[in-house]
């Protein structure tokens, strides 16, 4: 019999492409073509690329260079490249790299199957290969995005905001049940911004209980979660749904009014003061997780020091941040990039140097607690899990000695934290 096709898919950049990359996985299987890891054994490399920031352009390229280097090598026949950098520069870089063989842009499925001489199936686009361990998975509402921030090249890459149907997406998620997810990961570039276009009011609340109904969903945690129009019902739900974790990811890039207004967030500091402390107050035990963005352009010094103050007084569960990254055709373009690298480096390396002590302060208080955990892998001496408290991928874990035995992954299991540090918990089964 002839050998079959080999293929390897690189996914680079945000859980957004992680999806469009496990559905593209589930057509190539299905056109009987051999799903591999190593890029330096396939046929075929396809590269589903980011194009968001410099940073992560610079890796995608790096990446597309590397499978070039395979192809020239000769250990690669063909070189694909899909996903954002694709869609935003994809003139730019037929010219750059033209050894590369095809080039396709964000969620190109049909394209990129029939480029491998397959056929695409319509009816399966919402089955897929899951690339992180089988009890948790990212569930995408929507696409694209209506926010005018100023900063962001988004909207011109994924176009403007489309939500997925909930009898779609409820669908889909009986797909991952059926495949032992037991975590739901909602994403989308503006989750609260669900269902605006289909139903005329967002939605988010409804399809959370929804997606809570589908058996074998235990867990649903949202990230993501758009400050300006935050809808009410959103926190009842997060308040009163047992499944739906008290865990939000609320990106809010700044707290002074000076640069909200100059990155058009259209929101004030009062309003999302009032915002966090109303979801502190409504929501008992409730993890908020945000990222913030320094060296913006019309961001002084006083501006920097406001947010440290805010930082160090609201104490944030968990935090990231971005250095500001210059993006063509951008309403902050115009602005330049006048804050040096030197100055960003610090800037950034200051506000999770604070985190940091506040993350030790917060975990600190979480010994002798009990926590239910999803244990994921076992790692050196350890079982390691995720509570309630931590995302996949961009929050901290909790350790489990493995002198327990009886501890089987993608089950949950009761601990009692007993020790921490500034990102991890360690933790001892309980009854």
């Amino acid at each position: 019999m002839p050998k079959k096709k080999t293929v390897a898919v690189i996914t680079l950049g945000c859980s957004k492409n992680t999806v469009d990359s496990e559905r593209l996985m589930n057509q190539i299987r299905l056109n009987d073509l051999t799903l591999i890891d190593d890029p330096a054994k396939a046929d075929t490399v396809i590269l589903n690329t980011c194009g968001f920031i410099e940073a992560a352009k610079e890796e995608s390229i790096d990446a597309i260079l590397q499978s070039l280097q395979l192809k020239q090598e000769g250990k690669v026949n063909k070189v694909i490249v899909a996903g954002c950098l694709s869609e935003r520069y994809q003139k730019d870089l037929k010219e750059e790299m033209p050894d590369v063989d095809a080039f396709f842009g964000t969620e190109d499925y049909e394209g990129i199957i029939n480029e491998l001489g397959g056929r695409l199936r319509f009816e399966l686009l919402g089955e897929r290969v899951l690339s992180l361990p089988s009890h948790t998975a990212y569930l995408k509402i929507s696409e694209g995005c209506d926010n005018p921030c100023s900063f962001c090249a988004i909207p011109l890459i994924r176009g403007k905001h489309h939500s997925k149907s909930i009898d779609e997406l409820v669908k889909e998620t009986e797909f991952l049940a059926a495949n032992n997810t037991k975590e739901l990961i909602i994403i989308g570039q503006d989750t609260t911004d669900y269902g605006l276009d289909l139903y005329d009011k967002r939605s988010i609340a409804e399809l959370l209980n929804r997606l809570s109904a589908v058996e074998g969903i235990e867990w649903i945690r949202l990230m993501y979660a758009y400050p300006s129009h935050f809808p009410e019902d959103l926190i009842d739900v997060m308040a009163s749904n047992p499944k739906v974790l008290k865990y939000l990811d609320i990106p809010l890039q700044h707290i002074s009014d000076n640069c909200l207004r100059s990155m058009r967030r259209g929101i004030t500091k009062r309003r999302t003061l009032e915002l966090l402390q109303t979801l502190r107050n409504r929501i008992p035990g409730m993890v908020i997780r945000t990222t913030f963005i320094v060296g913006y352009p019309a961001e002084t010094q006083a501006d920097f020091d406001e947010l440290i103050a805010f930082i160090e007084e609201f104490k944030f569960d968990k935090l990231g941040v971005f250095d500001f990254s210059q993006e063509e055709q951008t309403p902050s373009f115009i602005l330049g990039d006048p804050v040096t690298r030197e100055e960003k480096n610090y800037r950034k390396a200051r506000l999770l140097e604070i985190q940091q002590e506040i993350s030790l302060q917060i975990n600190q208080t979480l010994i002798g607690k009990v926590f239910r955990v999803l244990v994921e892998r076992t790692e050196g001496e350890y079982h390691i899990g995720r509570s309630y408290r931590d995302a996949p991928e961009v929050d901290g874990e909790v350790l489990i000695p493995k002198t327990f035995k009886n501890i089987r992954l993608g089950t949950f299991v009761n601990v009692m934290v007993t020790d921490c540090d500034e990102f991890d918990l360690y933790a001892e089964p309980v009854e």
